[in-house]
């Protein structure tokens, strides 16, 4: 029994390891935010209060925990800005998450129908962008789509414009630089499920008299729901939560999330409110992970 257990442990310490790095780095610091989140703002280091101190004792300890409160999180859903910039933040989310599908399905739908020996070859190329720096990529767009750049050079002389395009500055360029940046996240998902796919089932579509095109729509598409689920949610979330390229390419007409909590925590100060924006926009991404999680429990439990 002694050996059984000395056997075990190993592989028993393995299964804990994730749990106790993500309790030591997320749920703890995310404690920490819950905290601000409760307090009230103050000009003080730090810019908030109550502060727990531990030397003082229990009962300031017990006031503190009194003196916390929802006024934060009350100050969210009646304060225009914020509620604005949530719903932005979802709405290009969504947008731009749809727009990477729609380019980048048919991408990896070319790259799986490929012969074997081209599919690494096409891999490379998709990978390819990550080898530079994300912000340099984003400052290259910007020379790119500025008033004398190569965009509007190419245009005007292929007479497709009369004169320069504003391009800089506006919802347009920053959908470019979104899907340009993420475009990789959703073609790799859906390239290793497309990968997988028998090429027999579609002979057996076209054998039972299906036309190419529903077997693409019976077959193809609803197989590779789980790579379509993975890229959506590899796109999403991270979107929400954007600010570098709404920051260098967007106008400032309307702000994301990001750049909100951005203002609160370096320009503001204010860390309790930018505290629980961030609680919010973590329950925001929560949300799609628990209805994905949900819908893989089900098909797990209808294939049984």
């Amino acid at each position: 029994m002694s050996a059984r257990r000395i056997f075990t442990r190993p592989a028993r310490i393995a299964v804990l390891a994730p749990y106790l790095w993500m309790a030591l780095f997320f749920l703890v610091p995310f404690g920490f935010v819950v905290k601000i989140s409760l307090s009230q703002t103050a000009i003080a280091q730090p810019p908030y209060l109550p502060v727990f101190d531990l030397a003082a004792g229990w009962s300031a300890i017990k006031a503190a925990f009194v003196a916390l409160s929802l006024d934060n999180f009350r100050l969210l859903v009646s304060d225009n800005l914020y509620v604005l910039s949530c719903l932005r933040s979802v709405i290009v989310a969504s947008v731009s998450t749809a727009i990477l599908l729609a380019i980048g399905y048919p991408i990896a739908y070319g790259m799986a129908r490929l012969p074997k020996s081209w599919q690494p070859l096409a891999m490379m190329l998709v990978i390819v962008p990550f080898w530079t720096s994300f912000l340099i990529r984003i400052y290259a767009w910007i020379n790119i789509l500025q008033h004398d750049g190569l965009l509007n050079k190419i245009l005007l002389a292929l007479h497709v414009v009369a004169a320069p395009v504003v391009w800089l500055s506006t919802d347009t360029a920053m959908f470019v630089g979104i899907v340009y940046s993420y475009l990789p996240f959703m073609i790799l998902p859906l390239y290793a499920t497309l990968a997988k796919l028998q090429p027999s089932l579609l002979e057996a579509a076209a054998d039972l008299g299906a036309s190419p095109r529903r077997a693409f729509w019976l077959v193809t598409f609803p197989l590779s729901l789980p790579g379509v689920g993975a890229g959506v949610l590899l796109c999403f979330i991270p979107i929400v939560g954007e600010f570098v390229i709404p920051d260098l390419l967007a106008g400032s007409d309307s702000i994301m999330i990001g750049q909100t909590l951005w203002l609160e925590f370096f320009t503001n100060r204010d860390w309790p409110v930018a505290s629980a924006l961030a609680v919010v926009l973590l329950a925001l991404l929560l949300l799609p992970l628990l209805i994905y999680e949900r819908l893989q429990r089900r098909q797990l439990e209808g294939a049984q």
